[in-house]
């Protein structure tokens, strides 16, 4: 394998490895108001989340940096094109991240109740753009012979990628009911897991035809087992949490997801951003990729720094793996100070 298929793959990984951490940090913040009915068991969901959301984004400036260095005119061409988009995500995960670290700041129910919405918007709006403009990168722009978009931002808005959209947001929220039922006890871990036995299927229809449009597009002979492995593995976890097995439920959502994530950059390959107006004009990995030896020096960085994140970031999820309820949390003690 060369180079820059090598990065080609390792950047798709590190995409699998942000949607599967953070995605279930984003179905957290979105069931906040389903089994968070009362102020303590909202605390027990921010709290699953706490000790790890701020590292599971660090998958995300990974992969964007490593596009960056690795395939340029594959950064320049997706981030230029849905520079607006990108900017709502941005302040969406700002705002996200000031809430969890603001809310209990100040014991009132008002103040609550105002960073508690912002929880909720901001992880419902991060998922969509995610989804948004990772469709739009396999299912292509309008670029010119230049790598330059050819009409307005909305252009990114095609039906295939608004299900892709929609997709990623619908495989948070049941992840993160999976998540709850693995992390929780007591009522808000039976409530998170009806939530995802009732709603599970219905959630999982815009990946699944997310994946096949992908499939009948561009998509390989060999992609067609990725694929079959997803649909199972998401069918599977439902099955194994309606019998109480919520680890195994978990894994096998991972499974499925990577199921999707290979047919999905299977059928990009070897494109890195398809245009839309002329095969001719798609950017590729043999023309967007960084010089030989940027990508040596890309590999042995990785190779040493890599192990040594995934271990911590390993370490902290051992720490924390125990189940929290509502008697784990302590009483507030902070001043009361607004209205």
């Amino acid at each position: 394998m060369d180079l820059p298929t090598f990065w080609f793959c390792v950047i798709a990984l590190l995409w699998l490895g942000y949607l599967f951490l953070e995605g279930f940090d984003f179905g957290v913040g979105m069931l906040l108001p389903v089994l968070g009915r009362r102020n303590e068991e909202r605390r027990v969901l921010i709290n699953t989340i706490g000790p790890v959301w701020d590292g599971n984004e660090v998958w995300l400036i990974v992969a964007g940096g490593a596009t960056f260095a690795a395939f340029p005119g594959w950064y320049a061409s997706l981030f230029s094109t849905a520079y607006l988009p990108f900017l709502v995500l941005l302040l969406a995960l700002i705002g996200r991240g000031v809430a969890f670290e603001y809310r209990g700041k100040v014991d009132t129910a008002r103040w609550r109740r105002t960073w508690d919405t912002v929880i909720v918007l901001a992880s419902w709006i991060s998922p969509l753009i995610v989804g948004l403009v990772l469709s739009a990168s396999v299912f292509g722009l309008p670029l010119d012979a230049h790598g330059d978009r050819v009409g307005g931002w909305w252009t990114i808005f095609t039906l295939p990628n608004v299900i892709g959209a929609l997709a990623v947001c619908g495989f948070s929220l049941l992840h993160g009911a999976v998540f709850l039922a693995l992390k929780t006890e007591g009522e808000i871990r039976d409530g998170a897991r009806r939530f995802a036995l009732r709603a599970g299927v219905p959630l999982l229809l815009p990946v699944i035809a997310l994946v096949f449009i992908a499939q009948f597009r561009e998509g390989e002979t060999w992609t067609w087992v990725p694929l079959m492995i997803a649909l199972v593995a998401a069918l599977a976890g439902l099955a194994r949490l309606y019998r109480w097995r919520d680890g195994q439920a978990f894994a096998l959502q991972g499974v499925a997801l990577a199921g999707v994530a290979v047919t999905l950059f299977g059928a990009l390959w070897p494109n890195v951003i398809p245009s839309t107006l002329d095969p001719a004009w798609s950017l590729s990995i043999a023309n967007t990729a960084s010089s030989p030896y940027t990508l040596t020096v890309m590999t042995w960085v990785a190779a040493f720094g890599t192990p040594a994140v995934l271990i911590y970031q390993g370490w902290t999820y051992w720490v924390f793996r125990k189940r929290i309820g509502t008697k784990h949390i302590p009483p507030a003690h902070v001043p009361s100070t607004l209205s």
